[in-house]
């Protein structure tokens, strides 16, 4: 029973990381309609930037986190300039082969300019964790999960009690009737990027003192973060969070009883089976075509 709940406990730290991720894919999708792959990097070029301000420029750790996220923001700018608005009115296949393409450019961007080897990010506490009963409760793992809850909690207060948020809600639901509405759809659209890069770019800052950082890391983040929206329902807020969450706890699991070497494989199983058994997800709806 004690290695049942220090496993959960693991479980929903790590599932905290993809499901900050999964909320910025959904976040984009239900913008835009394309699917972001360009996600996981955010996180790995946030790591990177801690790396430089932490670590190379020694700047105090507070610091370089803002200096971090205010260059998540500008990143989030610049790949809504460059990427998607070219290609706005085209179909959603060119945009997402040109989100792909960014994707390579930034982790080879970073290669060139950092190269391969792996760096070690020192986390925000000087002490390791607590233990509690039977429980070791690792800091950096609280601060996940707890930095997850505040932005559930902000983004339920967010779209549903502020104007930029119903902005934001009706430009998702149909950008032509926001429009004729007087709503700026390319700016709630800007807005959009900029929210879901500095998503990305926590969910890395915050995994960094777990994990290695490496050129790796964001690939690895976005595949099970892929896998968490399409589990819980795709453009689903709660689907995102939720189904994140849950891989976290799978992957955890299958680890400790099944294999350490296949983990990555348990979360891809789930989405096999999803798609076979619930294809719209946990919280999605099945949609039906008339003939």
């Amino acid at each position: 029973m004690d290695l049942v709940l220090q496993l959960l406990f693991t479980g929903i730290g790590i599932g905290s990381v993809y499901a900050l991720v999964a909320l910025g894919f959904v976040l984009i999708f239900r913008a835009t309609n394309v699917v972001n792959f360009a996600q996981g990097e955010f996180s790995m070029v946030a790591a990177y930037l801690m790396v430089v301000c932490a670590v190379d420029l020694a700047l105090p750790y507070w610091l370089s986190f803002i200096i971090a996220l205010a260059g998540m923001a500008v990143i989030g700018v610049i790949f809504n300039l460059g990427v998607y608005y070219p290609l706005r009115h085209r179909t959603y296949l060119p945009v997402i082969i040109a989100t792909i393409g960014a994707s390579i450019l930034m982790a080879n961007g970073v290669l060139a300019l950092y190269g391969p080897q792996p760096q070690v990010l020192q986390g925000w506490f000087d002490t390791p964790g607590i233990q509690l009963g039977p429980v070791y409760l690792d800091n950096q793992y609280l601060l996940i999960i707890a930095v997850t809850l505040a932005l559930v909690v902000f983004n339920w207060w967010f779209f549903e009690h502020t104007m930029i948020g119903k902005k934001l809600q009706a430009t998702s639901q149909d950008k032509e009737m926001a429009s004729l509405l007087g709503i700026s759809v390319s700016t709630m659209i800007m807005i959009t990027f900029i929210y879901s890069a500095v998503l990305g770019g926590l969910a890395g800052i915050l995994v960094a003192p777990i994990l290695f950082v490496s050129i790796q890391m964001g690939a690895t983040i976005a595949l099970k973060a892929f896998a968490a929206t399409i589990i819980g329902g795709f453009g689903d807020v709660a689907g995102a969070i939720i189904g994140g969450i849950a891989l976290g706890i799978i992957e955890t699991f299958g680890a400790a009883y099944i294999s350490v070497p296949y983990k990555d494989g348990f979360a891809f199983l789930v989405l096999v089976l999803f798609l076979i058994f619930r294809p719209q997800g946990i919280f999605g709806e099945r949609v039906a075509e008339k003939a």
